[in-house]
């Protein structure tokens, strides 16, 4: 059965971030699972474009009410209306989570994947905190959290 893979980050990042993110999303596709993530820029877009270039499918849980709003790499556009508070979709509807990098939205969806004993693996993750494994190899990262799903 495919699992719902969530990928979380921040909606701007540097050149190396958003090719390991990248790599993550396409390492989901090629799993056979699929990616749901915050469905915007930065983290976000990269992990959707590794996944939908790889044939993936992607979900993106959106903050405002508009679907233009998600990045272009988005299959499934969902609008909450709901801005941040979207990071709870985002970890509940996810079976597993990847942290990658990250700014005070992704320390948010940690806290939430710490609360709720959510599968995590954390990828050059600037914030400290003790859920999850860290593994800052793209491939491995995703390796490890689907053993984690089993």
């Amino acid at each position: 059965m495919q699992k719902l893979i969530g990928v979380i980050g921040g909606s701007t990042c540097t050149k190396e971030i958003y090719e390991i993110a990248y790599e993550v999303g396409k390492n989901i596709a090629k799993s056979g699972n699929i990616l749901i993530c915050g469905g915007l820029s930065g983290v976000m877009e990269a992990a959707c474009k590794g996944a939908y270039e790889a044939g993936g499918l992607t979900i993106g849980i959106l903050p405002g009410d508009s679907k233009e709003e998600s990045n272009k790499w988005v299959k499934i556009p969902i609008t909450t209306g709901m801005g941040m508070a979207r990071n709870i979709i985002i970890v509940k509807s996810s079976d597993g989570i990847i942290a990658i990098d990250g700014e005070y939205g992704t320390l948010m969806e940690l806290a939430i994947c710490s609360k709720l004993n959510k599968p995590l693996v954390k990828i050059k993750v600037p914030f400290k905190i003790e859920a999850g494994i860290e593994e800052n190899n793209p491939e491995k990262a995703v390796e490890l959290l689907l053993k984690l799903l089993k």
